[in-house]
């Protein structure tokens, strides 16, 4: 699904996958306690986030 909206919205948003077991320090910085977690940035901030399997919909009613 993440491949699929960065398909859609390709030059309008970044999208990054990070292997929390590889980088255990990124999910300590952002609190995530479950997997899979969405966490969308403004200006290098985080704005908002979704833990645990959603429905497409939601992550582009979030991206909107």
């Amino acid at each position: 699904m993440i491949d699929e909206i960065a398909s859609s919205h390709q030059g309008k948003i970044t999208v990054c996958k990070v292997n929390v077991d590889d980088n255990p320090g990124i999910a300590a910085k952002y609190g995530v306690r479950g997997i899979p977690t969405v966490i969308l940035f403004k200006n290098g901030q985080p704005t908002n986030q979704v833990v645990g399997a959603v429905p497409k919909s939601q992550i582009e009613e979030m991206l909107a």
